[in-house]
């Protein structure tokens, strides 16, 4: 199993993917060989781009290829470069970081509290003259301190970026997470919440930062053109752009979005209430439970060593050394390893110019490291080994197998915790 889109896909979306097999043409653009748009086209990207603009009550947004386009796009669209530093948590998928590393800024790395999220104390800390842009990444389909990171951003004058990749679909005090932050950024792959295989998407309700989000996923063109421009594009781009094969899937799944939500929200909310009575066990902190997606349940044990035991008699492991989601284990971030040998990120001489070095080592973030080490992820909709979450339920799985897989965990637990 991967994310709960993938076990939803039926004869809707093959309906969608035949409509633009018939049609016969799979680009984004309707672009004919001569004047005008070919009359195959069946436009679904942008089909796609305002429903998800409109479900995020922002105005703008633009389908790239994957989560990690959709994040570097976002920062070039708002023009962090070499020389900046951008706070990220210690806990994410290292997309967070690479995608900061390859504008050429440099990643802070910052804490996280008992949301697993971003913790705005040790942001405020983070804080440097280098500073442009805090990357807040709702994790596990639960948001974070949005208000908190959103007034200490606007404090120093700094952008603030939504990775909303783990968490599409959520929403922090009633408005739809990517629309509070400058810029947000979704992913679809096959671990995420709806899922066309692979593909992102950028949102924003700023024009200049959308007309620059687009250029750089389109090769510097303007968005929504018709045919090739020549003198018009404001700089150099690339190529991250979607199909309308991948869209024709997601706008299927995007209609079960609702469904897809009720249906784990209940199964999280069954087997928490099934296990919530056990001695020394506590939940990581949800903000609002009718606003998270509840993807995954993450239950924090008295110690290490409790969790460790638990986690191998589930064959499940703790967050810590579940695989590329914790900085601990991103080696290659941990010793700046870049394709080349001189990068213009680390050892950018703009950043060295304005005082800036960085090191990272394991064991640099404490509070992150104790509640990782002591924590385990029981599935509700999503099974990635790279969260641990091998252990749990399915969104096919009625209330009885719910019951039955919670009374395994208290059977395991009632020989760990007293």
């Amino acid at each position: 199993m991967a994310g709960p889109g993938m076990e939803l896909i039926g004869e809707e979306e093959i309906e969608e993917v035949l409509e633009v097999l018939r049609a016969g043409y799979l680009y984004r653009y309707g672009i004919s060989l001569g004047d005008g748009v070919d009359p195959r086209f069946q436009g679904k990207v942008y089909q796609l781009e305002r429903q998800v603009a409109e479900q995020s009550l922002v105005r703008y947004a633009v389908a790239v290829n994957s989560g990690t386009s959709a994040l570097l796009s976002a920062m070039v669209a708002l023009g962090i470069g070499p020389g900046d530093e951008v706070i990220v948590p210690g806990f994410t998928f290292v997309a967070s970081i690479s995608s900061i590393v390859y504008t050429g800024a440099v990643p802070v790395l910052a804490e996280i509290d008992r949301t697993f999220n971003l913790d705005p104390e040790d942001v405020k800390a983070k804080i440097s003259p280098r500073t442009r842009a805090i990357m807040v990444v709702h994790m596990m389909g639960n948001p974070a301190r949005l208000q908190e990171l959103r007034e200490i951003a606007d404090e120093h004058g700094l952008h603030l970026i939504e990775d909303c990749c783990q968490a599409f679909g959520a929403a922090y005090r009633g408005r739809p997470i990517g629309s509070v932050g400058d810029v947000g950024a979704f992913s679809f792959n096959i671990y995420k919440t709806i899922t066309a295989g692979d593909g992102g998407m950028v949102i924003t309700d700023d024009e200049e930062v959308y007309r620059r989000a687009f250029a750089f996923h389109d090769q510097g063109h303007a968005p929504l053109r018709q045919g090739v421009e020549i003198g018009k594009r404001p700089f150099l781009g690339l190529d991250f752009r979607y199909t309308e094969l991948q869209a024709a899937v997601l706008l299927a799944q995007l209609r079960k979005l609702p469904e897809l939500i009720d249906r784990l929200q209940t199964r999280k909310r069954h087997f928490k209430a099934a296990i919530a009575d056990l001695p020394g066990l506590e939940f990581r902190e949800v903000l609002d439970p009718e606003e998270e997606i509840a993807t995954i349940l993450t239950v924090i044990l008295p110690d290490a060593e409790v969790a460790e035991k638990m986690a191998a008699a589930l064959e499940s492991k703790v967050v810590a050394e579940a695989g590329w989601h914790v900085y601990n284990n991103m080696e290659h971030v941990l010793e700046q390893r870049m394709a080349t040998a001189l990068s213009c990120s680390f050892s950018c001489p703009h950043y060295a110019e304005r005082g800036g070095e960085m090191r990272y080592r394991r064991g640099m973030l404490p509070q992150t490291d104790d509640l990782l080490g002591r924590s385990i992820n029981i599935s509700i909709g999503v099974s990635d080994v790279g969260l641990g979450s091998g252990f749990g339920v399915t969104i096919h799985d009625d209330l009885d197998v719910v019951a039955e897989r919670a009374d395994e965990f208290r059977r395991v637990a009632s020989s760990y915790l007293i």
